[in-house]
C-alpha cells in the first residue's frame, strides 16, 4: 500500500484560497491576517492534517525553539531535580530540549559538545553540570568563541558569565545559627565531596557561623562523605570517634543526614535530646522520617525554571538587537525548615 504524501503549505493555501505567504503568517501568528482568514486557514490545516515543517519555520523565524542542556551526575538527586525544572519551564514556553550528559567537563570534551549543539541550531544552552574540580577552566578560553547564549548553574561568580545558583554559603550559616540558638555548643559538619563547589560553600558557611559565634573550629569537628546515605553513616561514626562531645551536626545534604537519624540511636544517641541534626536540600523524604529532619530547602526546580526564563530573555535580545545581554549572577535564597531533629 502506497502512503499518501503529507499535506504541504501549498496544499493548504490552494484549498483555503489564499497565498502561501498568508498560510505562513498564520503559522507564525502574525497580526496582518484577518480573523476570518485565520480561522479558515486553521480549519483547512486540521482537515488536511497538516503538520508544519519545524526546520523551515526555524529558518524563517531565525529561531529553532530548541535549547541545549548539559548535565552530569543524574544519579544524584540535585541534578535530576534541576533538570525537571528546566524541562517544565521549557515546555511551558514552547521550547524543546536537546540533552547531553557529560562525565568530564574539560576543554577537550567540551568543544565537541558545543559543536554538536551548534550543528543542531540550538538557540541557547543551559550548563547544568555541577562545578567539580577544574571543570570550569575552559570558560575563559572557549566561551568567547561561542556565539550562542549560555546560562551556567551552581558555580562561583565568573566575569562575563550569567549564572543562576542557590546561595549555599548563606544556607549553611542559617542552619548552623539555628543549632547555636538551640544551645548547641559542639556543632560538627559532614561535608559533601570537597571537589564540588557546592560542598565547599556549605563547609565555609558552617565555619563562618561558628567563627562569628566565637567557637573555635578544628579538624576534629568535620568529616567528608560523597552525598550518599551510606557515606553519611561512615562519616558519622568517624566523627563520633574523633569528636565524642558533638551535640549538633550540620550535614551537607539530606541523604547523609537521614543516615544519621538511623545510626545515632544504635550508638545510644537520642535525637534531638543528645544530638540535633540539620540537613541541606529539602528532599521530600526528609519530612517522613522519625524523627522528621530539619533541613535547608533549596528550590532546585525553581533554579531550572529561572535559568530557562533568563535564557529566553537573552536569546530574544540577541535576535532583536544582535547584542549580548549584560551578565548576571542570580542567587536563590534557601529556606530553613525546622522539624523534630533539631
Amino acid at each position: 500500500m502506497i502512503k499518501k504524501n503529507k499535506a504541504t503549505i501549498y496544499d493548504v493555501a490552494e484549498k483555503a484560497g489564499v497565498s502561501r505567504q498568508t498560510v505562513s503568517r498564520v503559522l507564525n501568528n502574525r497580526l496582518e491576517v484577518s480573523e476570518e482568514t485565520r480561522q479558515r486557514v486553521k480549519e483547512i490545516m486540521a482537515e488536511l492534517n497538516f503538520q508544519p515543517n519545524a526546520v523551515a519555520q526555524s529558518l524563517s523565524r531565525q529561531k529553532s525553539f530548541l535549547f541545549g542542556v548539559v548535565t552530569s551526575g543524574l544519579k544524584y538527586l540535585g541534578p535530576s531535580r534541576v533538570l525537571s525544572g528546566i524541562t517544565n519551564k521549557a515546555e511551558e514556553l514552547g521550547y524543546g530540549l536537546l540533552l547531553k550528559e557529560v562525565q568530564n567537563s574539560n576543554s577537550a570534551n567540551i568543544i565537541p559538545v558545543l559543536d554538536w549543539f551548534k550543528a543542531h541550531q540550538v538557540d541557547g544552552i543551559i550548563w547544568a553540570a555541577p562545578e567539580v574540580e577544574d571543570n570550569r577552566q575552559w570558560i575563559k578560553d572557549v566561551l568567547p568563541m561561542i556565539d550562542i547564549p549560555i546560562i551556567f548553574l551552581t558555580m562561583e561568580e565568573e566575569e562575563n558569565v550569567t549564572i543562576v545558583t542557590t546561595d549555599n554559603f548563606t544556607g549553611a550559616r542559617v542552619a548552623v545559627n539555628h543549632l547555636i540558638q538551640k544551645g548547641r555548643k559542639n556543632i560538627a559538619h559532614i561535608s559533601g565531596p570537597l571537589d564540588w563547589w557546592e560542598a565547599r560553600q556549605r563547609k565555609m558557611g558552617w565555619e563562618s557561623a561558628l567563627t562569628e559565634a566565637g567557637i573555635h573550629v578544628d579538624d576534629r569537628m568535620w568529616t567528608q562523605g560523597n552525598w550518599s546515605s551510606k557515606s553519611g553513616k561512615t562519616a558519622f561514626l568517624e566523627l563520633i570517634e574523633k569528636y565524642p562531645e558533638v551535640d549538633g551536626i550540620f550535614a551537607g545534604n539530606d541523604q547523609m543526614a537521614l543516615s544519621i537519624l538511623q545510626t545515632a540511636p544504635e550508638i545510644g544517641k537520642r535525637i534531638p535530646q543528645d544530638l540535633s541534626i540539620v540537613g541541606f536540600d529539602g528532599i521530600a523524604e526528609s519530612e517522613f522520617y522519625i524523627p522528621s529532619l530539619s533541613t535547608v530547602y533549596q528550590n532546585q526546580d525553581e533554579l531550572g525554571r529561572i535559568a530557562v526564563t533568563e535564557l529566553v530573555s537573552q536569546t530574544e535580545m540577541k535576535l532583536k538587537e544582535n547584542k549580548a545581554v549584560e551578565p548576571k549572577y542570580i542567587t536563590i535564597q534557601p529556606e530553613l525548615i525546622i522539624r523534630q531533629s533539631s
